[in-house]
């Protein structure tokens, strides 16, 4: 009888524990990516202050795919915009960054283009912290439409740990440029192997450059949402299906561009960029299109952690996100499902309960806590990466029961691992 005292003991201890480490209060407003009372071990911040600055890059002499006319295809040097947090220097007068996206639309006049800001918890063009660096460098692509700042949740959590991480503006596929689908399955692997070799380039730069000797490119990461869960996996190797350049050259009136990241060409494999150890896919867009086949897929062998929701009515499910882990069967790779959640698994929160409905939809969860989401994907990815990436000693956050509710899983407060199951599986 004695037992169930011990056990409430221990669970109301940690409970406390877990409670006053929280970092938001009363007078700290809570902030994207903030932990919640009841989140996982690892959703914490790191011991890193974070800084973040905005670059302009430019991806020179590509194809044009927005102007072609169907008889020739132009070229253009491709403008991308990349926000990067970081490790910093300690500042006790910094003051944290605000980021500004967009709502509405350029095609609904009753649902006008208008910016909006949110605060992170980040300092502005802050000193970089290079005394242990060179860091791993973490990339991510946001979905259609998005923004560089659609998981700033993520991406500022990250960085804290000792990650250099960069997010992508995705010309002609965000809120504000929207811009023809056919550019953003083109030019979405395109980007961020370009951007891997760009930030590598800079940390070989000289001392002038904030990046130089803060990247190791040779432990990099991709991580995507929806299109850019399909941009991550063919830049790590999931090269596209025949049926799917047909269905591009048909929508392309003709182009066949998109056969250089299929299996049909042989310098595809060549591709495959080995600093990129880690991927990173939530809820992977193009399974139910026939973007892979069983082929494609099992070309991909960089380890690979899914997120997904059991009821993703975007890119599906049994035959959509879990189909594409199942055929990905050279890979290591692990499933993390949000039973009953549908698409929105990955971004910010609505900043407010206030938007217009279509705005509010295109970030939340109609049975999941969007915030709550965001914790579990901090606990998760940190795990994953710091595994693959930094070499850690966290396969004890991995190596779970399928089923939450079978134990509690490990990180979890008690009676909160609910909802979700971890599939696993080796090559």
């Amino acid at each position: 009888m004695k037992r169930p005292l011990i056990n409430f003991a221990f669970y109301f201890s940690a409970f406390c524990v877990f409670i006053s480490q929280s970092i938001y209060s009363q007078t700290d407003p809570f902030v994207f990516g903030d932990r919640l009372p009841d989140a996982p071990e690892l959703a914490a911040s790191g011991p890193f202050p974070v800084g973040v600055r905005t670059l302009e890059l430019i991806h020179t002499n590509q194809p044009n795919i927005q102007e072609s006319n169907g008889t020739e295809m132009p070229v253009y040097d491709r403008p991308l915009r990349v926000e990067v947090w970081y490790p910093a220097q300690e500042n006790p007068d910094a003051k944290m960054a605000e980021y500004t996206d967009f709502l509405g639309t350029t095609t609904d006049p009753t649902r006008p283009l208008k910016a909006f800001t949110f605060p992170g918890r980040a300092e502005r063009n802050a000193v970089p912290d290079t005394s242990q660096g060179p860091y791993p460098l973490v990339i991510v692509s946001h979905g259609y439409l998005g923004s560089r700042v659609l998981m700033t949740y993520l991406t500022e959590n990250l960085a804290s740990k000792g990650y250099l991480v960069v997010a992508i503006d995705h010309t002609e596929s965000t809120h504000e440029n929207p811009g023809k689908f056919a550019s953003t399955l083109y030019h979405r692997p395109l980007d961020d192997l370009f951007v891997l070799e760009e930030m590598d380039r800079f940390n070989k730069s000289e001392r002038g450059n904030f990046l130089s000797g803060m990247v190791d490119a040779s432990r990099t990461a991709l991580l995507g949402y929806s299109m850019g869960g399909y941009g991550v996996l063919n830049a790590a190797g999931a090269g596209f299906s025949p049926g799917f350049v047909g269905a591009f050259s048909q929508m392309t009136s003709g182009s066949q561009l998109l056969a250089t990241r299929s299996l049909s060409d042989p310098n595809y494999p060549k591709t495959v960029d080995p600093r990129v150890k880690a991927i990173v896919a939530v809820a992977p867009w193009g399974m139910q299109r026939g973007v892979w086949d069983s082929e494609g897929l099992q070309n991909l062998r960089t380890p690979t952690f899914f997120i997904a929701g059991s009821e993703d009515d975007i890119s599906g499910y049994e035959d959509g996100v879990k189909a594409i882990y199942e055929g990905a069967s050279k890979a290591e790779r692990y499933l993390l499902t949000y039973l009953n959640a549908r698409h929105n698994v990955a971004p910010n929160p609505p900043v407010s309960p206030d938007l217009d409905p279509a705005d509010y939809m295109h970030y939340s969860e109609p049975v999941w806590d969007e915030e709550r989401i965001n914790n579990i994907n901090q606990h998760f990815v940190t795990a994953f990466l710091g595994i693959y990436l930094k070499g850690l000693d966290y396969g004890k956050f991995l190596d779970l029961p399928e089923d939450s509710l079978e134990e509690t899983w490990t990180g979890f407060l008690p009676r909160t691992s609910i909802g979700l199951e971890l599939r696993q599986a080796k090559p």
